[in-house]
């Protein structure tokens, strides 16, 4: 078997029971959006290096690639979508020194979804059960694949650790991440993340957010992004004026606002980054059959 074929029967598998597994918690996907006006400004977020977003011109309008599809949903929801997926590219220019960790990819596919009216808690369960049930499908579809691949996958049962970056922080220094995956056994939530705008403030804690990550064990490190949102017009108006965004660049997802947006929580996780975890690759950029690794010249 090569190595290749490998990870791409591990991709299929991923493809097809993430589609199979969001339908069965009755969620209805929607198809991908690549151009538009708007996207995700993915800062103010110090984890971020993405040096420029891709646009282009057509018909005198520019238009951006999309570098996650937040403001999109939140617009579903709005229109009246309760539960939404969409598998979507991603395009975010990183910074070439982004190549060498072994997790960034300029071009890639996330997994999308938004639920209306829903807490962390929500997802903190939906994604619990999703990483036992894509465990479990890959050691039974793709045994031989694992076995060829030398992986050996434990079982994932939730719920799963939570900490708060601050305790993080405190235990493994600023750059927690690394450290506390290789630490940990199984996936953990870390919470509390000063991010974009679209992330709801704790009203019972200004300074702490709503928000959360998904990271994997074994040095795999993050594996979803995600928050309760920010959905009143004078909250959002308040951040982007604070995080020194350009209105005009959000202005048509401002406008969705301002009449009136619905409350809700989401995320997004990468695929290629749930293929690298579960095929114990090196590099995220090994299981995408054509890669993307930023500071590395396209072939094909």
């Amino acid at each position: 078997m090569e190595t290749k074929k490998a990870y791409s029967r591990l991709m299929s598998l991923v493809l097809k029971e993430t589609t199979a597994y969001f339908h069965s918690q009755g969620f209805s996907q929607l198809m991908p959006v690549v151009l538009s006006p708007i996207t995700d400004p993915l800062g103010p977020d110090p984890n971020s290096t993405v040096i420029k977003t891709g646009e282009i011109e057509y018909l005198g309008q520019k238009l951006t690639l999309t570098q996650s599809m937040i403001l999109h949903k939140q617009i579903a929801i709005k229109q009246g979508h309760d539960k939404i997926f969409i598998i979507s590219p991603n395009v975010r220019l990183e910074h070439p020194d982004r190549g060498s960790s072994g997790r960034h990819l300029f071009e890639f596919s996330q997994v999308d979804f938004e639920i209306a009216h829903a807490k962390k808690e929500d997802v903190f369960a939906l994604m619990e059960g999703f990483m036992s049930h894509i465990v479990e499908q890959a050691k039974l579809q793709c045994r031989d694949e694992l076995s060829y691949l030398n992986r050996h996958l434990h079982d994932i049962k939730g719920p799963f650790p939570k900490y708060t970056t601050h305790e993080l922080e405190e235990i493994y220094g600023e750059d927690w991440e690394h450290a506390a995956s290789m630490e940990n056994k199984t996936p953990f939530w870390a919470i509390c993340h000063k991010r974009e705008f679209y992330d709801k403030q704790d009203p019972e804690q200004p300074g702490h957010y709503l928000n959360y990550d998904m990271v994997y064990p074994e040095g795999f490190g993050e594996a979803l992004s995600g928050a309760e949102r920010e959905y009143e017009y004078d909250k959002i108006m308040a951040r982007v004026s604070k995080d020194q965004l350009k209105m005009e660049r959000y202005a048509p997802y401002l406008e969705f606002a301002k009449q009136g947006l619905v409350p809700s929580a989401g995320g997004g996780f990468g695929v290629e980054r749930l293929v690298k975890f579960l095929s114990g690759a090196k590099h995220v950029g090994d299981v995408q059959l054509f890669r993307r690794v930023p500071g590395e010249r396209v072939i094909v």
